[in-house]
């Protein structure tokens, strides 16, 4: 939803009372003197993902000190679509990335989950959050995607409420193209992303076995891990998300 003038928007942890004042702290105030150039008096949006998103004025309150004074509530709470992201860990640059998209694609979710050929050991949850949050202040959402823990595939798996429809990327050419697959599916739903090499056939021959986990293709290439987690969450959009169907689509052939 376009804004009606420019202002830059920040994620804050606080309540946003009528008429109160929001706190920014150092790194907050600084992006918006230093990087966004604004000056006493600018306006500024907020945003904690529980009271929508509020507009008001900068007040310095010191060399390193900065408010927030509300003004106005812009646009009421709404949060994204009910739809997760399973990912294996990659790189730092390539896992920055993947965050920052999938909190503009509107993921309500991040599940970074080990699988058998996952290359990384590791992964910095406080990062992972730091750039969904950079994500989701680009975009224009209401609401930051939450960070699960970092888990084993198999565990999450055995972990999982069946109600939540499980689609999974097969890049070995058995899985449903997104048109035939998706429009018979609803949300809760969650997308699961293989690591670089894709998933053993231990987890593939798993993955068949479960009632709510549906293959689906991503096209005749083979996607690296951070594209194809963006790519298939465009195809859940459009089927399960919030990306709109215009009112005249027709699914058959023209």
């Amino acid at each position: 939803m376009p804004l009606p003038y420019p202002m830059i928007r920040l994620y804050v942890e606080q309540d946003l009372p009528p008429g109160g004042m929001v706190t920014l702290d150092e790194k907050q105030l600084h992006y918006a003197l230093h990087v966004r150039r604004c000056r006493e008096g600018a306006s500024i949006a907020v945003f904690n993902g529980r009271h929508g998103e509020w507009h008001g004025t900068l007040e310095l309150t010191g060399k390193k000190h900065g408010v927030i004074r509300l003004e106005k509530q812009f646009r009421p709470h709404a949060a994204a679509p009910d739809i997760w992201l399973l990912f294996a860990p990659l790189k730092h640059g390539p896992v920055d990335y993947l965050a920052q998209k999938a909190a503009e694609m509107g993921a309500s979710r991040l599940v970074p989950v080990e699988t058998d050929h996952t290359a990384a050991t590791r992964i910095n949850l406080e990062r992972l959050r730091a750039n969904a949050i950079e994500g989701a202040e680009q975009t224009g959402r209401l609401d930051v995607p939450e960070i699960a823990p970092y888990a084993k595939l198999e565990q999450v798996l055995g972990e999982w409420d069946t109600g939540r429809v499980l689609i999974y990327g097969d890049e070995r050419g058995k899985g449903v193209h997104p048109a035939r697959l998706l429009p018979g599916l609803r949300t809760p739903a969650a997308l699961l992303i293989g690591p670089e090499g894709g998933f053993s056939g231990r987890e593939l021959e798993r993955l068949r076995k479960k009632e709510y986990a549906r293959a689906m293709t991503l096209g005749p290439r083979i996607l690296r891990a951070d594209t194809a987690a963006i790519a298939g969450l465009a195809c859940l959009n459009i089927w399960l998300g919030d990306w709109e169907i215009p009112p005249d689509f027709r699914q058959e052939p023209v």
